[in-house]
């Protein structure tokens, strides 16, 4: 039966267009954002866990910046101790060159005094953002950011690693510090004085003019203590280096395997969406002409009143 009042295949085009319009409205959408949950209404947990991960990722760059900031730190202070080690190992040689007795002294000295104020320009030039790690307060310390952490309970921590300062000879400091945070040349690993028969000197302070053989082979074991001192703190420096580097691989690791998870559950299939585009745009089509062919069915019923 035909009715002019209710075209029931009209309808039914209609309600196929809308469906088909629908899909297609979605998979443009997801094209051109080329995400397939871009919204909490999308996929209400994918979205939740997605942002979750963003934000962590987030603080993983920062973390990744800290841990940038505490290399430049750790490398300056290597790099400062490195330096005065050699320093060190030049005095050591002034000392062996002054035992031979025909050198003099005083102009040995002379040497020595070059390169003990060399020791204390690279102490004090050794800082990187305000912070100076070859001279310290005994018992102060220092931290550099290693590690970003999200509990099981949902709570998020921040890790470090710290560094405390020991200004003895055998520390890891050249020279200390004085209550108002300048340098003090009087302890630390190069200002610790000794007892060398009767007065008592550091490597900072080392006056060879006057001493004897014997009083100059027991100098030498003076700088040798320091150089053990030195190398051992180049070394603790060379290792918290290391494991700086190794936590920055693995924090730049993390946040591509976050990326990578994040986007497993979020983006969209950008080969399957494209063929499904074509397919909706065809079924549009073919949807629009059937609505057409519909309504023009209607029309047909003029002839019969011809």
């Amino acid at each position: 039966m035909t009715s002019i009042l209710t075209n029931n295949a009209a309808m039914s085009a209609l309600q196929t267009l809308r469906s088909i319009n629908t899909n297609l409205e979605t998979t443009q959408s997801q094209v051109s954002s080329g995400f397939r949950v871009a919204k909490a209404s999308d996929n209400a947990a994918y979205w939740s866990i997605a942002t979750t991960m963003r934000s962590d990722n987030s603080a993983l760059s920062a973390v990744s910046d800290a841990l940038g900031l505490g290399a430049a730190k750790v490398d300056t202070a290597y790099t400062a101790m490195d330096n005065s080690i050699t320093v060190v190992q030049q005095i050591k040689d002034k000392l062996v060159a002054a035992t031979e007795n025909s050198v003099g002294k005083a102009d040995v000295q002379e040497e020595l005094a070059q390169l003990q104020q060399q020791l204390e320009s690279i102490a004090q030039s050794a800082s990187f953002s305000g912070q100076n790690w070859m001279y310290a307060a005994n018992g102060a310390s220092a931290s550099v950011v290693s590690s970003f952490v999200r509990n099981n309970d949902g709570t998020v921590a921040v890790n470090s690693t710290s560094y405390s300062f020991d200004t003895g000879s055998q520390g890891n400091v050249m020279f200390g510090a004085d209550a108002a945070g300048a340098i003090d040349t009087s302890s630390g690993i190069l200002g610790t004085k000794q007892d060398i028969n009767g007065t008592s000197y550091s490597v900072f302070s080392l006056d060879i003019t006057n001493m004897t053989s014997g009083d100059i082979a027991k100098s030498m074991n003076l700088v040798q203590g320091a150089l053990n001192a030195m190398t051992s703190t180049a070394s603790q420096l060379g290792s918290l280096s290391t494991r700086i580097d190794l936590q920055t691989g693995f924090v730049s690791s993390l946040r591509d395997t976050i990326d990578s998870g994040v986007g497993k559950l979020v983006d969209a299939n950008m080969e399957e969406e494209s063929s499904k585009l074509s397919a909706l745009q065809t079924q549009q089509q073919l949807a629009i002409q059937s609505l057409q062919i519909a309504n023009s069915s209607a029309q047909n019923v003029l002839a019969l009143f011809k």
